[in-house]
């Protein structure tokens, strides 16, 4: 039986967060807080667990995870198979997002309780090797926190592909998990996070239900359609900067040739630009 693949935002969301897997979902939570030195939940709430109104046919729906702990803290998780570029600036976005709606018009701002996001990437995009890195709001000197109501958590499971199967649990073992280590190690990785077995049963139980895995294909055939498409306009956009910077490096030839006398139809032949574009240089000159 051929897996179905975690880092999948559909099948992620039906592993960490349906209400039958908010212990799956409490376990990996702390071993991400623990590693960034925090202490552990002892409960968690889900905002939005997994309904079959999940179910990816609606192609603008973001199948992330939201949570709460008993203290208020609220908590969003998200995976992105691929890359959605601006990584950085969406994060902010979706951070502000929840921190805004905390309130409402006329609350008071004591009222704002911690926001943390988490993003599970399968790219690399920051320039170190640190596979887990954690950003606060701190001053660049001295390093004191302005407020802790922001953290933001950057995985990137590429930086795992040289990391030995680890003896020791930790969130490590979470993220070669996700990342698709052989089902031959699996027991290794559930040896001090056993919690781990049950992602595993659960991912196992999916990938032979037969709706689930049309349900999979047909999110990832969305997720890969955006992807090219993202690429594409990327592409595209590259391409047009490089045309216009040939159009002003020609601009800025016929400007020099003007300067030094040279008539309009020589310039024309020499720098490839149309003769009305010259007489419009013509003139600004």
């Amino acid at each position: 039986m051929e897996l179905l693949d975690p880092r999948n935002d559909f099948i992620f969301k039906r592993i960490f967060g349906s209400e039958n897997n908010k212990d799956v979902l409490l376990a990996f939570l702390n071993s991400t807080f623990l590693e960034a030195g925090e202490p552990p939940l002892t409960e968690i709430i889900l905002m939005n667990p997994y309904t079959d109104k999940d179910a990816p046919h609606d192609k603008q729906s973001i199948l992330d995870i939201k949570a709460k702990t008993a203290q208020g803290k609220l908590i969003n998780i998200e995976m992105q198979l691929f890359n959605p570029y601006h990584m950085e600036k969406r994060t902010l976005f979706y951070w502000s997002n929840m921190y805004f709606h905390q309130i409402k018009e006329g609350g008071n701002y004591s009222e704002l309780k911690k926001c943390v996001t988490i993003n599970i990437l399968n790219y690399s995009c920051l320039p170190n090797d640190r596979y887990h890195n954690v950003f606060h709001l701190r001053e660049d000197h001295t390093l004191i926190p302005l407020i802790d109501d922001i953290e933001v958590h950057v995985m990137e499971l590429p930086k795992l592909e040289q990391h030995p199967t680890p003896v020791a649990g930790g969130l490590v073992n979470w993220l070669l998990f996700l990342r698709g280590v052989e089902p031959e190690q699996w027991e290794v990785l559930t040896v001090n996070e056993p919690m781990l077995k049950k992602a595993m049963t659960t991912l196992e139980f999916l990938s032979q239900d037969a709706e689930t895995r049309m349900a999979y294909e047909t999110r990832l055939k969305f997720l890969r359609d955006e992807a090219s498409r993202v690429e594409g306009a990327k592409a595209e956009g590259k391409a047009e900067g490089k045309a216009e910077g040939i159009i002003q490096e020609k601009r800025q030839t016929a400007r020099r040739l003007l300067a030094r006398g040279y008539d309009v139809l020589t310039i024309v032949d020499m720098t490839e630009l149309s003769e009305e574009e010259v007489r419009a240089l013509m003139q600004e000159h």
